[in-house]
């Protein structure tokens, strides 16, 4: 680039430095760096224009000597050989991070997709923001992992907004208080301090002097006396006490309190108006209401007396999952959690229909597949589940199956009640292809196998994902070995099924289908249908490959890392992509609930921030290259 160039790039910067600097800040890392960073970025940026195809930087080019931030237009970043899917990269995105970091030359190829313009930032400028700039180098570090911190926070702002008044961390610290608070005089025995505490049941005691607070006392800090050297019962507690604690307004939020005492890893929290104290909260009282409320839900669901108590339980869900969330619950969290209160619901209408049929003696095993199988439920959930039975004799299967089918209908029809839907596919144990013996289950999975045609295929995505979730027959035991068997032994069988995972093909990477460019005003993003299944496939092929037999997402990633099958960052990169689209879908869900919408996964992507536009774009990308590697393991 001669002189000439340069300068003009520098005077169209210095045009318009301002609009410049807000258009960086609605993008991260940008959002997160100090103004003056910031600005000293903008004023040591060149602006640059690169035509259709263009190419701006590539491998030949020596060790990467400018980072490029994308200002208007679209660039592509290629591998020689085609070896992985491209990324489109869109406006707020920078390029070649890694190659700058490592000072060596880029391994793509990037050129522009159409007409763009980029900011173009010297190697040495960029090193110098690096060191003072901490979001930047965290981001430039940890790539987009280091952004997924930042949009749990604010999942748990909006989760926290969205619970409204019955949320017991939306009160205030006022609500709280129920008691006096338990005083004693800086010149107390520690005999006559702990004694008061004994008599009235708390875990501290304020210290006054003057009616002002001067300090507090708790029995974390009596097992600490007790353990020191100097410990007398007739110590003053004004030497023992921690002077001038926290404190918060009766007026602040007990979600405020509970972030502040988790910060300073204190268990008590004075509560004042003005100078004056009204009481001493305790982390036992914060979380006492949010954690009793779902363990007496599952209490209560575990053990309802009938089928109308069960579905009321079931409404109090959301608000309590809503909850948990703006608490600091991620979406693994979520997921178990609500699998949990499911399993705990299943259970439950399967004894009360059992009961209404008066307990018939033939015994079998509820299985569930799919999502509940894996662990991964989210609000918006049906049902696929099955039944085993053991028949001793072949012949004595149809007689079984016919009392069965009854049962099974109820059931099904319970859970229905209870917000878990029908399967419109009819994957469920009311059909009477799936109640079947155990005899019959494992002829089902070796037909499976060995003719894998289509509709067998399809058939291998659900039952694959296979678990018990109620017995009071035990005839599935082995069952899983024998089927894991058969496919590690069939490469055949594995590479139709791989061709199955590569069906689901993920959005691009671009902005044009994530912002809106190129969808209409009411298209959308499934997010169940599109975005997962080349994770959830992916992770389920090749660890039925490798005899794993565990049905979670997560854990497949982390023992195919462990088998060598994956790498731990590939494991670790698709773990983040699979548990950030959950989040999405978890998130969807609440706004869904919060407004009085149906339940959906139809997401909208132009309706993201600039946050979740990025993290969105890398999870799809990782979905991709999942499904570029299962492609290139199959030869496909």
């Amino acid at each position: 680039m001669n002189e000439t160039l340069k300068e003009a790039g520098r005077t169209a910067i210095a045009q318009n430095q301002q609009g410049i600097l807000l258009f960086l800040e609605r993008y991260p890392p940008f959002d997160q760096m100090e103004p003056a960073h910031l600005l000293h970025l903008v004023e040591h940026a060149r602006l640059r224009f690169f035509a259709t195809g263009q190419i701006i930087t590539q491998p030949s080019d020596g060790a990467a000597r400018s980072w490029y931030v994308i200002r208007r237009g679209a660039i592509i970043g290629q591998r020689p050989g085609g070896g992985e899917p491209p990324l489109t990269l869109g406006p707020g995105d920078g390029f070649p991070l890694a190659a700058l970091m490592g000072e060596r030359p880029t391994r793509s190829e990037y050129r522009a997709e159409r007409d763009s313009f980029c900011l173009e930032i010297d190697a040495a400028d960029f090193a110098h923001l690096l060191h003072q700039s901490e979001p930047l180098r965290a981001f430039a570090l940890s790539g987009v992992s280091s952004l997924l911190g930042q949009l749990h926070r604010q999942a748990q702002a909006q989760a926290s907004t969205a619970l409204g008044q019955p949320d017991a961390f939306n009160m205030d610290l006022g609500g709280f208080i129920t008691r006096d608070p338990v005083t004693c005089l800086r010149h107390t025995p520690l005999r006559d301090a702990v004694r008061l505490m004994h008599e009235k049941q708390v875990g501290s005691i304020a210290i006054m002097e003057a009616d002002q607070l001067a300090g507090i006392f708790t029995m974390r800090d009596l097992r600490r006396e007790i353990a020191s050297e100097r410990f007398s019962l007739e110590r003053p507690i004004g030497e023992l006490m921690t002077p001038a604690p926290l404190r918060l307004p009766a007026s602040a939020r007990a979600f405020d309190a509970a972030l502040l005492m988790a910060r300073h890893h204190i268990g008590h929290m004075c509560v004042v108006q003005g100078d004056r104290l009204q009481g001493v909260i305790s982390e036992r009282d914060l979380f006492a209401l949010q954690r009793l409320s779902l363990v007496r839900t599952a209490r209560a669901l575990r053990h309802a007396e009938s089928l109308d108590t069960l579905e009321a339980l079931r409404k109090q869900l959301i608000p309590i999952l809503s909850g948990m969330m703006a608490h600091g619950a991620d979406a693994a969290q979520l997921m178990r959690i609500i699998t949990q209160l499911n399993d705990h619901t299943t259970h439950r209408a399967i004894e009360l229909v059992l009961h209404a049929h008066g307990n018939p003696p033939v015994r079998f095993d509820w299985l569930s597949f799919g999502s509940e199988a894996r662990g991964e439920q989210t609000l918006l959930t049906d049902q696929d589940n099955g039944i085993l039975f053991t028949a001793e004799n072949p012949a004595d299967a149809p007689r079984i199956r016919t009392t069965l089918l009854p049962i099974a209908a109820d059931i099904n029809q319970a859970l229905h009640r209870c917000g878990l839907t029908l399967c419109k596919g009819n994957i469920m144990a009311s059909n009477p292809e799936l109640c079947l013996s155990r005899e019959e289950w494992l002829k089902r999975y070796t037909t499976i196998i060995r003719d894998p045609n289509p509709d067998n295929l399809l058939r291998a995505t659900i039952f694959f994902d296979m678990r018990v979730l109620w017995s009071n027959d035990g005839g599935c035991a082995g069952l899983l070995d024998k089927i894991l068997a058969m496919v590690a032994d069939n490469p055949a069988f594995q590479r139709l099924m791989a061709q199955t995972a590569l069906a689901h093909r993920p959005p691009g990477g671009g902005l044009r289908e994530l912002l809106g460019a190129e969808w209409g005003p009411r298209e959308t993003l499934d997010l169940k249908t599109q975005a997962l299944p080349p994770l959830v496939d992916g992770a389920r092929l090749l660890a039925l490959a490798r005899g794993i037999g565990q049905p979670s997402t997560i854990e497949r990633y982390e023992l195919l890392a462990q088998h060598g099958v994956l790498d731990e960052t590939e494991a670790r990169s698709f773990s983040e992509a699979f548990h950030y689209l959950q989040l999405l879908r978890m998130r969807l869900h609440q706004r869904q609930f919060r407004e009085g919408e149906p339940l959906s996964n139809q997401l909208g992507p132009a309706v993201l921030g600039a946050l979740d536009h990025r993290i969105l774009r890398e999870a799809l990308r990782h979905a991709r290259r999942l499904q570029h590697m299962v492609s290139h393991r199959y030869q496909l």
